[in-house]
């Protein structure tokens, strides 16, 4: 079988406000129970693989079966930490096995008066057939930081 090779690009961001102190969101991304808490919760998803190493320069690893058969991957490397200000990684995602594609993200955490502005700001290169991947990227990053909201809450 002859694969098409291909590249398509897509950005996004996305922003929040959460009505919990920028200490309490930051840490449902920086504790480890408490990413366990959120981190894909509602997703029909069997946990597999799980990595974390909250410092810049750690990796995170979240891997699991969709219950319609595909395994998905991701594998994340920390790049920049600033303790309640941001958080960029770069990571990749494979879908059983084939690499899907490769972002940069920033997370960006802002107080206000009711609690935190939370910015995602995502650039990514889709590759091969997953070319039309973005929008789905978009969508489930909007479900994380939907069921990060429900976990502040």
């Amino acid at each position: 079988m002859t694969v098409e090779r291909r590249l398509a690009r897509s950005g996004f961001t996305l922003t929040r406000d959460y009505p919990a102190p920028i200490g309490r969101v930051w840490d449902a991304f920086a504790d480890e129970p408490q990413k366990l808490a959120w981190w894909g919760a509602g997703d029909d998803i069997e946990p597999g693989e799980w990595a974390f190493d909250f410092r810049v320069g750690g990796r995170d690893v979240a891997e699991g079966i969709f219950h319609h058969g595909w395994v998905s991957r991701y594998e994340a490397t920390y790049t920049d930490i600033v303790e309640h200000n941001r958080i960029v990684t770069s990571y990749d995602m494979w879908i059983d096995g084939m690499h899907m594609s490769t972002s940069v993200a920033s997370l960006e955490f802002d107080p206000t008066d009711d609690g935190t502005r939370f910015t995602h700001t995502e650039h990514g290169v889709f590759f091969d057939r997953f070319w039309d991947g973005g929008t789905g990227r978009e969508e489930g990053t909007r479900g994380l930081l939907d069921a990060l909201g429900t976990y502040l809450a």
